[in-house]
């Protein structure tokens, strides 16, 4: 089995004003780096189209109408005060929701070892009924019900290296013990959650880091937390929130990590879910905002996917 790689050109096509960090380029530059030989075995789908009701396994049915009308026919709508929308938005919407069932259902089905959804915009910040930070569904969560409802997946786990805490994936477990969320993070930093002591029903792990940390202290949060607690919770499925705004070269963040962390994050959690779930792992793809230091890291992220 290969790896799979859903993307569709309307990732591209939210638009954002002017000097916005979560701009079309992103995708342009993770495109541009997985065009390279070594990826070349990647199974390759575009992502579909998905009803909107499928938002509706994380969100009221109530939120995802208001943001369907709120979606303008030209320039732009504000969210709030760094989440906006634009025409292309809301199929960009749509596509990234489709392209992280299809690929719960492509590796549930073992049709793929695993999958990268390359897409924005991102989705870790998104609470059940609020849009934030630059996130309005959240694709992890939606990923992770969805395996249960369609796959019978009994326990699915979400792990988040993003910069930033996904307060949105944690309020949304928070309570519910057959999901389970655990996140590096740097702290104190946006959104303001992810404290070592938010710990849920027992089934949230966060491991804060500080500005100037770098790989080392990176290995040490996932080898002392992060990893043990995975493994206890031994589960059917593992959804990856790829953020990789925590590069050395990021202007949203104060971490110091490199390709080579992300590579070996990767490797760390494929033998988790090796042992555990059949090698079943979804990503989907959050933050990173310098491009250089994205195409860097997702590639390498994806490289290790492909076990190269």
């Amino acid at each position: 089995m290969s790896t799979l790689y859903i993307t569709h050109p309307s990732f591209a096509q939210h638009l954002v004003t002017p000097g916005h960090p979560e701009r079309p380029d992103r995708m342009r530059a993770v495109e541009q780096a997985l065009e390279a030989e070594t990826f070349q075995p990647l199974m390759r789908v575009e992502a579909p189209l998905a009803e909107a009701e499928v938002a509706a396994l994380a969100h009221p049915r109530a939120f995802v109408e208001a943001l369907e009308d709120a979606r303008p026919r030209e320039g732009m709508v504000m969210i709030d005060g760094d989440t906006m929308m634009s025409p292309g938005t809301w199929e960009a919407l749509l596509r990234a929701l489709g392209a992280s069932t299809l690929a719960v259902d492509e590796v549930m089905a073992g049709k793929a070892k695993n999958a990268f959804c390359g897409m924005r915009p991102p989705g870790h910040h998104a609470e059940a009924t609020t849009a934030m930070g630059f996130c309005f569904f959240n694709n992890a969560v939606v990923a992770a019900r969805h395996a249960q409802k369609t796959h019978g997946a009994q326990k699915v786990a979400i792990v988040d290296f993003d910069v930033h805490h996904g307060n949105g994936t944690q309020a949304l477990v928070w309570d519910d013990p057959t999901l389970f969320y655990a996140s590096t993070h740097q702290m104190p930093l946006f959104p303001g959650t992810g404290a070592r002591s938010e710990t849920g029903c027992g089934n949230v792990v966060n491991a804060p880091m500080r500005a100037g940390d770098g790989g080392a202290k990176f290995k040490e949060a996932f080898d002392d937390a992060i990893l043990p607690a995975l493994r206890t919770f031994s589960p059917d499925l593992l959804i990856i929130s790829a953020g990789f705004d925590a590069h050395a070269r990021d202007p949203l963040g104060g971490l110091y990590l490199q390709a080579a962390d992300y590579d070996w994050m990767t490797r760390a959690l494929m033998e988790v879910a090796d042992e555990h779930c059949g090698s079943r792992i979804v990503s989907v793809m959050e933050g990173g905002y310098d491009l250089k230091g994205l195409a860097e890291s997702s590639a390498a992220h994806v490289r290790a996917l492909m076990g190269a």
